[in-house]
């Protein structure tokens, strides 16, 4: 089987990817061939060369570059199909599926599996809607809140909100007397951390709205709850699933427990501190509440129709103990330090079979949704 591993992409979690890919570059099984299709911060497509992909293989500490060579231009075809969609150099290159490695806007937020559909290729990963919703945390907190799950509490702000002061002075004072502080600021639609801070007093409350906005139009001001941070992973097709396959039935792995030595787990904490938290895999929970996280995250996931894989987030209120899903991520880490696979692997889904099973839900769910009907 030929696998397009795509990499790279437009979002501020870039290079986060460049890590992310090369991890599952070195956990496909070597009975398929591998191609490298990196996306550079511009947003211009390139084939890889083998020299690439050995590199990553034979280094577990090594992660992807990019090389933009003219002749290696990847352009894509509308309704080309697994053997006419990329054409490099006027020939096409043949692929049976695509394994998006993208995290972050333009990545996992409906884009580009809007781009995959049209093309007409199986692909790793949720579809366009859930993708889409997934990535606005307001709207995604909207529907699981009528599911009848806990959220956190917060008011949504647009950019227009700032045009009237007098309304912008009255959400302020909202957020105070409703959550008062320390507040969470964070941006609707992005990852990884990147333009979410911590507001102690009411001037830092100004500039984290600021700084939230550098990278979104809507923005959430939350309570800030003094929280372990838990983390369950789920795979499955809940929406196409006729329980004839195992890989397609929706399963719930961890949780596992981020406990951070940083103010909140943020992007340094992630990536850049090898130190900045420990994980704990499960998490130190009786295994009644263990239980009830796996359910709430697999209810999560099928009333968002999700599919693929996805990781899903809770906080535990250190003070009364109250759970509430924080957020959901439908293209979590892949990196050496990300828990979505290490949780995997801790309940029996090791590195390779993860990504193998991905791929055969892929190929599953394009083959049914091919079978609908599209016209008359």
């Amino acid at each position: 089987m030929k696998i397009a591993l795509i990499y790279g992409g437009k979002s501020g979690e870039h290079e986060i990817s460049l890590v992310s890919a090369a991890a599952v570059a070195r956990n496909i099984k070597s009975e398929h061939e591998i191609v490298l299709i990196a996306i550079t911060k511009s947003g211009r497509w390139f084939l890889q060369g083998e020299d690439e992909l050995k590199k990553v293989i034979s280094d577990e500490k090594a992660c992807f570059k990019i090389t933009e060579e003219a002749s290696k231009e990847v352009f894509l075809v509308p309704a080309g199909g697994t053997e006419r969609t990329f054409m490099v150099d006027n020939n096409f290159l043949g692929v049976d599926v695509v394994f998006p490695v993208l995290h972050g806007t333009f990545g996992e937020d409906g884009t580009i599996q809007g781009l995959f559909e049209m093309v007409d290729v199986p692909y790793v990963g949720c579809g366009v809607c859930a993708s889409a919703i997934t990535m606005d945390k307001e709207k995604t907190k909207s529907l699981l809140a009528n599911a009848g799950i806990p959220v956190v509490p917060g008011v949504c702000v647009r950019r227009s909100d700032l045009a009237d002061w007098k309304h912008y002075d009255e959400i302020l004072a909202r957020v105070q007397n409703e959550f008062g502080f320390p507040l969470f600021v964070k941006p609707c639609s992005a990852g990884s951390s990147d333009g979410a801070s911590l507001a102690k007093d009411l001037q830092h409350l100004n500039g984290a709205i600021m700084e939230a906005f550098l990278w979104d139009d809507k923005i959430l001001i939350e309570k800030a709850i003094d929280a372990r941070e838990i983390e369950c992973g789920v795979t499955g097709n809940p929406t196409v699933c006729d329980g004839s396959v195992d890989f397609e039935k929706t399963v719930a792995y961890g949780p596992g427990e981020i406990a951070p030595k940083h103010d909140f787990y943020d992007y340094d904490a992630k990536y850049n501190d090898p130190d900045g938290a420990d994980l704990l895999i499960p998490a130190n929970l009786v295994d009644e509440k263990l239980e009830e996280i796996r359910t709430i995250a697999k209810k999560a996931y099928e009333a968002l129709d999700l599919s693929g894989l996805s990781r899903i987030d809770f906080f535990i209120d250190r003070k009364d103990g109250a759970l509430y899903l924080n957020e959901i991520n439908t293209m979590p880490g892949f990196t050496q330090i990300s828990m979505f696979p290490k949780m995997c692997e801790k309940f029996n889904l090791g590195f390779t079979s993860l990504t193998e099973l991905l791929i055969n839900e892929a190929l599953k769910r394009f083959k049914k949704t091919r079978e609908l009907r599209t016209s008359r």
